[in-house]
C-alpha cells in the first residue's frame, strides 16, 4: 500500500516536498556542480539548460527568486568547503556571464509571455462563461411568458377541474426561473473575477446578511427555515453591496449544496449566518453542519477553476469570494472537516459610523 504522501501528490506536504526537491536538483546542485568544475563548456550548457528548464517547471516569480539564491548559496557552499578548488578566470567568467545572462534573459521572456498567455485564456474563458451566461436569459424569458399565459388562463376558466394542479405548475416554473436567474447573475458576477474595482461603499454588515438571507431563492420551504442568523454586534465596512451580496450568494449556495449532499433533515442552525467583532475586527461567519471538505482541497479551494464538486462546480465561486473581500481590505478563511461541516470566516476592518451592540 502506497503512503499517504505518494498517493496524493495534491496535499501541501507533498507540493512543499516536490518544490524543495526540484529548487535542490535544479539551481542548487547544476550552480554547485558549475563552480566545482571551473566553469566548462559541459557544465556552462546544462546551467543554460537548468535556468531554461526551471522557469518551464515553475512561475517565473519562483524562478527568479529559485536561480539567484540557489546560486549565491552555492557559490558560498563551495568558497567554503572547497577553499583551495577550481576556480573560474576571468576571461572565462566574462564569457560565461554573457552566455548565461542570455539563456537567463530568454527564460524569463519565456515566463512572462506564459504568464500573459495564461492570463488571457483566463479572461477569455471567463468573458465567454459570461456570455453563455446571459444568453441563457432569452430561453428564461420565454418560460416565463409561458408561466404567465398558464396563470392567465386559469383565471379565464376557474371552474375548470385542473385549474389547481395548473396554477400550481406555473408557480413552480416562475420558481424555476427565479433560481435560474439568480444563478445566472452569480455567474456573471463570477465572471468578473479579473475586473473587480475597489468600491467605497459603507455597508452594515447585520443588514447586508439579513437582506441576502430574505431575498435567496430557497429551492424549498425546509432549506429556508434551516438558516439561522445571528447578530452579535453589527459594524460598517467599505465594499460594494451588490458584490459582496454575491459573495454571501456563493457561500450559501455552497453550503445548501453541502447540506443536500450529506442528506441532512435541516435542522434549524444547519446552516448559520454570524456577525459581530472580535480585536477590533469585523466577522462575518457562514458555517453549516454538510458534508464538509477534504483536507487536502482546503488549500487549493480559494483558486480559480478548482472546485471541489467536479461534477458540476467550475472553480470560480470562491476565487470571486475571495477577490471581493480582499478588495475589501479583509481577508476570507475556512475551517471544515470530511462529513462534519464547514465554517467560513471573512474577516473586516470597520469603517465609518459608529459599531452598535446587539442583543
Amino acid at each position: 500500500m502506497l503512503p499517504p504522501l505518494i498517493r496524493d501528490l495534491s496535499n501541501q506536504t507533498a507540493r512543499v516536498l516536490v518544490a524543495l526537491i526540484t529548487w535542490i536538483e535544479l539551481p542548487m546542485f547544476f550552480s554547485w556542480m558549475y563552480f566545482c568544475n571551473a566553469g566548462g563548456t559541459v557544465w556552462l550548457a546544462s546551467v543554460c539548460s537548468m535556468i531554461l528548464i526551471y522557469y518551464y517547471l515553475t512561475d517565473w516569480r519562483i524562478a527568479t527568486v529559485g536561480t539567484v539564491g540557489a546560486t549565491l548559496i552555492a557559490w558560498g557552499l563551495f568558497s567554503w568547503l572547497m577553499p583551495n578548488g577550481p576556480h573560474l578566470t576571468a576571461a572565462g567568467n566574462a564569457v560565461d556571464v554573457v552566455v548565461i545572462g542570455f539563456s537567463w534573459g530568454s527564460a524569463l521572456l519565456l515566463g512572462l509571455s506564459s504568464a500573459n498567455l495564461r492570463l488571457e485564456h483566463l479572461a477569455n474563458t471567463l468573458a465567454t462563461m459570461g456570455i453563455m451566461a446571459h444568453e441563457l436569459r432569452t430561453p428564461l424569458a420565454t418560460a416565463a411568458l409561458i408561466g404567465d399565459a398558464i396563470q392567465l388562463e386559469v383565471e379565464r376558466q376557474p371552474d375548470n377541474p385542473r385549474a389547481l394542479q395548473l396554477d400550481k405548475l406555473a408557480s413552480r416554473l416562475h420558481t424555476l426561473v427565479r433560481n435560474m436567474n439568480h444563478q445566472i447573475d452569480m455567474q456573471i458576477a463570477n465572471a468578473k473575477l479579473l475586473q473587480l474595482p475597489r468600491y467605497t461603499e459603507l455597508i452594515s454588515a447585520s443588514k447586508v446578511v439579513n437582506d441576502v438571507v430574505a431575498a435567496y431563492p430557497y429551492p424549498s420551504s425546509r432549506q429556508r427555515e434551516c438558516v439561522k442568523v445571528l447578530i452579535h454586534h453589527d459594524f460598517n465596512f467599505l465594499s460594494s453591496t451588490t458584490q459582496f451580496s454575491q459573495v454571501l450568494d456563493n457561500l450559501i449556495k455552497n453550503a445548501l449544496h453541502s447540506l443536500t449532499a450529506a442528506d441532512s433533515r435541516y435542522p434549524l442552525g444547519a446552516l448559520r449566518l454570524e456577525v459581530g467583532l472580535l480585536q477590533e475586527r469585523g466577522r462575518i461567519v457562514v458555517a453549516d453542519a454538510g458534508m464538509g471538505i477534504d483536507a487536502a482541497m482546503l488549500p487549493q479551494i480559494f483558486k480559480p477553476f478548482f472546485s471541489s464538486n467536479r461534477g458540476t462546480g467550475h472553480g470560480l465561486g470562491l476565487a470571486f469570494c475571495q477577490q471581493v473581500v480582499q478588495s475589501a481590505g479583509g481577508n476570507i478563511y475556512v475551517k471544515s472537516e470530511y462529513a462534519v461541516g464547514a465554517i467560513f470566516t471573512i474577516d473586516l476592518p470597520p469603517s465609518g459610523l459608529e459599531i452598535v451592540a446587539n442583543s
